[in-house]
């Protein structure tokens, strides 16, 4: 039993204090804070007030460096970046608070397809690169509907064009990453199409020429026929498409039976350079070594055997043609077969009749030449049905086919010459080393680095980096031309590295004039750009300032973050180490860190090609740029998250109850600028929340170690909720002084640490709503505040932690008898009996006046129950007056 409070003639309790908000001189606390108009007040005062600046001067120990991702500009954000980007801002605000200078760049990879595509349809125009340029060109006011009126323009035109659009993107970008509140250093941004980028990709590209490690070569190449350029092997998606097989017989050159086969692609027949069967097929096996012609062209082609035939697949014999799949170029190149390629780069069939064909066979091809693929085979299979070399209908399918990412048709295989980068795919030993360096790298999470395993080992081929596109680094070579005109591809023409960056479309090579362009013994530019893969595996070096601020990439570099996407390990990623390893020996950062992907309501991964994607403007402007973080920083790296905005909702009554939380902290008179004292912290409830509050800390501050965002923000979210909840509805009466000084300076002191650390604990998460609150009654800025320690909370007396979740289940189940008798929470008690387990009665009686006071019982009887899991309650209301 407690005499804390004295009960009044009636047998009730007291009325509680009132409130006597003040706040001390300096501390200006608005009437009625809200979280709306936060980000146009603190953006532009942390871009004036150099919040977020790198420090130059800081030493290489000193920095946290980040390879920050260069969003495509190609249109508009979707909330996918905003979930990812906003993982990467909370690390480099929470390395920021850690003493580190944070380097923390933002890059626009502003060249390439789709950045050409969208400048396509923008501007109503297509890039004719035999046109001279035209320097009063202006574009349609309006595209036309149809893109066969798009107006031809020259490539410096289109190029032009390109850059106007895409720095009205970036603009565009910047201000809504201003606005999510990315804690960057806009003094340190880059384009991937600027001079300074060219430059550096070029330099990168002599070098790896210049080490044998870059080299051009004529062969099969995987091809758009819509962007009409050659696609890499990490620019693959499978899609399900439907097809047909095709029963085909193929007549032994000796007689005898036909040779059936089943195709998907009987189009590919003039194509066909031999028939494949497994070795050890028996059924086969007589034919190995002999010919077959094939049907409608006539054309003698051998029977051989290869392990990768499949005797499972259709009749267990194959056709080969040039090129139909990767199989094929597998089968030709190891079976050193001819090459008799007849879909050309516009995904027609070749307009002049191959030479292999003569007679019927000629005379048909004829009458497909510049047919697309798809009339061509509708003409074929007409044709085998009327000859009888079909046997039955065609068999309806559906198969994968592979498309290139951003393609809406299949690929093609066509023959030409490409620039390629080695990356283990032809070389089993540098395969190994590049292995190796995934195991040095640290991963978060860490099975993702399976992704990366997988994927280096399953390699087939280099690395192709040359794309036959406009908007891009041209590769800096020249070709000399011999007295027939054509080209000396053995004998390249390089630039000095000082003269970079150079286009060899618009500049003579070294050592010749520009009239000798194009003419017997004169020179030729190289007519292709480098893959945008190839420029964004150097953002290490392009934002570190590689060979053109020495100071600076000498501070950065190896970077010590690389946050990404999972989907783009085989690209981005792996690009970028096989760069770094090719140039320095090294990795180009010490860990990396993956993010999920955004689902939409049918658990379906977010993204532009599938139409299904949501722009984060509005949900911004709607809920507030905390309030949307919050959703994103609540998922952890590697896990995939749903399009939520309850969750977004969640986080802005978050943010509104911090800032009022703290607008009560601040009225009970916590002086400007000073650090309560953790000595005049003497009630046991007030110990027991800052022993809780230690515990979070060490919690949060491990979680982040660890790049575990999201339960740095759990723990810090659910102490905060019970602070709240608990703490200070337990503590009111007491803090404005109605038992005294002593305890209301307890309060006081406890409420000011409490906010201070909670403020730096949100920051990384709200930041927002930490600094805008730490400006009430702080100076400077809450980030660049160091980051709560536990030292600054006090001694911890251990034997305090339980005071507060008791008093707060005592507290919850005196409301909770109120509640039952449905009278107001205010009603007095005019005796209460509170039951449970001996450790929580023991504790909950530490907090007795304090709960006596939230409660308004005039007393508190506390009874030890053996076997109870929580405290419950029993009170007699007082009566009601009338």
């Amino acid at each position: 039993m407690s005499d804390a409070s004295t009960p009044t003639t009636d047998g009730a309790a007291p009325a509680p204090a009132p409130f006597r908000a003040t706040t001390a001189p300096g501390v200006e606390v608005p009437d009625r804070p809200t979280v709306d108009g936060l980000e146009e007040r603190w953006a532009p005062a942390w871009q004036d007030q150099g919040t977020y600046a790198f420090d130059r001067s800081a030493r290489r120990d000193d920095v946290f460096s980040i390879d920050t991702p260069p969003p495509t500009v190609s249109g508009s954000l979707h909330v996918g970046h905003v979930f990812s980007y906003t993982h990467t801002d909370v690390v480099a605000r929470f390395q920021r608070m850690r003493g580190k200078s944070v380097f923390y760049p933002m890059g626009w990879d502003d060249n390439g397809l789709p950045t050409e595509r969208r400048v396509q349809n923008y501007y109503g125009v297509r890039c004719d690169p035999t046109l001279p340029y035209d320097a009063s060109f202006v574009p349609p006011e309006k595209a036309p509907k149809n893109d066969r009126d798009f107006v031809q323009v020259s490539r410096r035109n289109f190029v032009e064009l390109c850059d106007r659009l895409t720095a009205e993107d970036e603009q565009v970008f910047e201000s809504l990453w201003r606005r999510l509140g990315l804690s960057v250093d806009w003094s340190h941004t880059y384009s991937t199409i600027s001079a300074t980028s060219r430059a550096t990709a070029q330099r990168a590209f002599l070098r790896n020429l210049a080490r044998g490690e870059a080299y051009s070569q004529q062969a099969p190449t995987l091809w758009d026929t819509t962007f009409r350029t050659a696609v890499a092997q990490a620019e693959l998606e499978d899609k399900d498409t439907e097809g047909a097989y095709h029963r085909l017989g193929f007549a032994p050159t000796a007689g005898g039976e036909p040779v059936f086969i089943e195709t998907t692609r009987p189009v590919l027949l003039p194509a066909c350079v031999a028939l494949v069967a497994h070795p050890d097929d028996e059924r086969y096996q007589p034919l190995f070594g002999t010919t077959v012609r094939t049907p409608l062209f006539g054309v003698e082609v051998p029977v051989v055997a290869h392990k990768l035939a499949d005797p499972e697949k259709g009749s267990g014999i194959a056709m080969i043609c040039t090129f139909g799949d990767t199989t094929d170029i597998t089968w030709w190149r190891e079976l050193d077969l001819p090459n008799r390629a007849v879909i050309g780069r516009d995904g027609r069939l070749l307009r002049e009749t191959p030479a292999w064909l003569s007679g019927a066979g000629a005379e048909f091809y004829a009458t497909l030449a510049g047919q697309t693929v798809f009339s061509a085979q509708k003409a074929v299979v007409e044709a085998l049905q009327a000859s009888g070399d079909m046997v039955g209908e065609p068999k309806k399918i559906t198969h994968p086919v592979k498309f290139y990412e951003k393609g809406d048709r299949p690929l093609e295989i066509v023959s030409t010459r490409q620039w390629y980068l080695r990356n283990g795919g032809r070389d089993s030993q540098l395969r190994s080393a590049l292995l190796a360096r995934g195991g040095e790298l640290a991963w978060h999470p860490e099975h993702m680095k399976h992704r990366y395993d997988h994927w280096v080992s399953g390699l087939n081929g280099d690395w192709l980096i040359s794309r036959q596109r406009f908007f891009g680094v041209p590769f800096p070579v020249w070709y000399p031309l011999d007295a027939d005109g054509e080209p000396v591809y053995d004998s390249p023409v390089v630039p000095d590295e000082a003269a970079l960056p150079v286009d060899p479309a618009a500049e003579p090579a070294p050592g010749y004039t520009e009239d000798q362009r194009g003419v017997p013994g004169g020179f030729a530019a190289d007519p292709d750009v480098m893959d945008t893969w190839a420029t964004s595996s150097l953002t290490p070096l392009l934002a570190g300032g590689w060979e053109r601020d020495e100071d600076l990439f000498s501070r950065v570099y190896p970077m010590d973050l690389r946050p990404q996407g999972q989907d783009i390990i085989r690209t981005w990623l792996f690009s970028t180490v096989v760069r770094s390893h090719l140039e320095f020996d090294g990795l180009p950062w010490k860990r990396t860190a993956l993010s999920g992907w955004i689902l939409d309501p049918d658990r379906k991964k977010m993204s532009k090609s599938k139409g299904n994607v949501v722009t984060p403007l509005a949900l911004l402007e709607e809920f507030g740029s905390d309030a949307v973080r919050y959703w994103a920083a609540s998922s952890r790296l590697g896990t995939d998250a749903t399009f939520d905005t309850g969750q977004m909702k969640i986080g802005r009554r978050l943010a509104m109850k911090l800032l009022n939380a703290s607008k009560f902290v601040l009225g009970l008179g916590v002086e400007r600028g000073t650090a309560a004292d953790p000595a005049a912290v003497t009630e046991p409830i007030d110990a027991g929340v800052l022993a809780q509050l230690v515990t979070v800390v060490g919690q949060a501050t491990e979680a982040f170690g660890r790049y575990d965002h999201a339960t740095a923000l759990d723990v810090t979210e659910k102490f905060f909720w019970n602070f709240c909840d608990d703490w200070v509805e337990l503590v009111k009466d007491r803090a404005y002084g109605s038992r005294g000084e002593g305890p209301a300076a307890s309060a006081r002191a406890t409420a000011a640490l409490a906010l201070r650390t909670l403020l730096r604990l949100f920051a990384p998460f709200l930041p927002y709503a930490a600094e805008e609150v730490w400006s009430w009654w702080q100076d400077g800025s809450v980030h660049t505040a160091p980051w709560p320690t536990t030292g600054e909370l006090g001694a911890v007396d251990a034997g305090t932690t339980l005071v507060l979740p008791a008093a707060g289940q005592a507290l919850s189940a005196l409301r909770k008898v109120k509640s039952e008798a449905k009278v107001s929470q205010k009603t007095p008690l005019t005796a209460a009996t509170v039951s449970g387990p001996a450790h929580l009665v023991e504790a909950g009686r530490r907090a007795e006046a304090d709960i006596q006071a939230a409660s308004r019982a005039a007393s508190i009887e506390w009874v030890v129950v053996e076997g109870a899991e929580g405290l419950t309650a029993v009170a007699q209301i007082a009566p009601t007056e009338g």
